[in-house]
């Protein structure tokens, strides 16, 4: 048994506790490196990255890289991103080329994987052409998304996604595309970083500007019995927080206005105005900026589609998380996507992407995906302009998230675990049961 389980088992840490060498030890990110990043599927790109054929990306996952190609109209394969000659990295970001040439000696593959050429192949008489083709790793699509899993023996993706492609049933990603993605590099592990979306518990102290009109303590969040890889979190906006006592209607509508879920241009610039503020009678905040917000949402979902969309789907955030580092919200509008990994084999850092996901008109053709924008170490999210109100909000969680890991290392002389609440962070219990499961396995 490697050292860190052993450590583990031999201390009674409760169900509500989290052993901080899971976030410390450089021997336990080795285990993830070999029992998690290794066996499952995980999401690499979006489908509309690598259009057409010869189209790839660059996707790296540790130490691992992978070119992940469109080899014809429906068929895209990820190959690794090596040279068979000597290692060399056959490519060191994405594009869309005819073949992989090998910028060392010339070796060269066809973009399906099959060896092309060897400039001396006089010299090379053990290579058999016809077996010398880039080993691949399986691949699958859901949700206009790509994933890739290292694992020849893994589940399909299918089966590893759960009950998540029911839910987004009436609200498929495929039929979205990406208006705004923007990553950064965060000097912490990256569980520190994923476990920080993981639940609305932080907004009374990190994000106070939000109390007024998000419920953040009646947010729900499920659990389901059997699934390992999936959870949820449903946070009720356009109502005040149970900590904000005696707020009035307008009081709601403004702090709204201020801090309202569809930021920057994913929405296209469009907001509520204070002329707008003629909240109906009988009408609560809640309802009326769902109906304001329906009547923006129409040109872009149709009438028909923008009426048939609740309350909740137009308002409120609905994460999704599917393990390991995989978070789709679900909304009638713009929807977010965050990803977290390992920033190379750093245990102490890793990368957030932050996306959105927005529909289009009816009947026109699919926009331009957004490039990948990324911020240096020494920028704000607020740089990113397009994230709009996102921007400080990102900041504030960005406040946190080092000086847990800074913390948690003078911590760890004095405690051996981290106390969970029994609710409110329920999601990332679950997340550290199915994070054990695969590590023991």
């Amino acid at each position: 048994m490697p050292d860190a389980l052993r450590r583990e088992s031999a201390t009674d840490l409760g169900v509500e506790a989290i052993p901080m060498e899971r976030y410390l030890s450089r021997e336990f990110h080795e285990l993830e490196v070999e029992k998690v990043w290794r066996r499952v599927w995980q999401m690499a790109c979006r489908e509309e990255a690598i259009p057409n054929v010869g189209d790839h990306i660059v996707y790296d996952i540790v130490d691992d890289s992978f070119l992940i190609v469109r080899t014809g109209p429906n068929e895209i394969k990820a190959f690794v991103n090596a040279c068979l000659h000597r290692g060399r990295r056959l490519r060191t970001e994405g594009g869309c080329v005819p073949n992989f040439r090998c910028p060392f000696h010339g070796f060269t593959w066809n973009i399906d994987g099959t060896f092309a050429e060897n400039p001396s192949s006089w010299d090379f008489p053990q290579i058999n052409s016809e077996r010398f083709s880039l080993p691949q790793v399986k691949v699958d699509t859901w949700g206009g998304f790509v994933f890739i899993n290292m694992d020849r023996n893994a589940p399909p993706l299918e089966v590893f996604l759960e009950d998540l492609p029911d839910h987004f049933k009436h609200r498929p990603l495929e039929d979205r595309y990406t208006s705004i993605h923007i990553a950064k590099v965060i000097p912490a592990n990256w569980k520190v970083t994923a476990e920080a979306f993981l639940e609305s518990f932080h907004l009374v102290a990190t994000h106070p500007q939000l109390l007024g009109s998000t419920s953040d303590e009646s947010t729900e969040y499920s659990v389901w019995p059997g699934r390992r890889h999936i959870s949820r979190a449903i946070t009720v906006a356009g109502h005040s927080s149970p900590h904000m006592k005696g707020t009035d209607d307008d009081t709601i509508m403004s702090n709204y206005l201020l801090n309202r879920q569809y930021y920057g241009r994913a929405m296209e610039g469009r907001d509520l105005v204070a002329d707008d503020l003629a909240v109906g009678e009988g009408q609560t905040p809640r309802e009326f900026i769902a109906e304001q917000l329906r009547n923006q949402l129409k040109p872009l979902l149709g009438e028909e589609a923008a009426e048939a969309a609740t309350d909740c789907e137009i308002l409120d955030p609905i994460a999704y998380t599917v393990f390991p580092n995989f978070a789709p919200w679900m909304a009638a509008g713009p929807s977010l996507v965050y990803r977290f990994r390992p920033n190379g084999d750093d245990h102490e850092s890793s990368i957030i992407d932050v996306m959105f996901l927005s529909p289009y008109p009816p009947g026109t053709e699919r926009p331009r995906p957004a490039e990948v924008k990324w911020l240096r170490e020494d920028q704000e999210w607020t740089d990113a302009e397009e994230l709009g109100r996102l921007g400080p909000v990102l900041n504030q969680d960005a406040n946190n998230i080092p000086e847990v890991q800074r913390g948690m290392k003078t911590l760890q002389h004095f405690r051996r675990g981290l106390m969970m609440s029994r609710y409110q962070e329920s999601r990332i219990r679950h997340f550290h049961q199915t994070l054990m499961e695969y590590i023991k396995q």
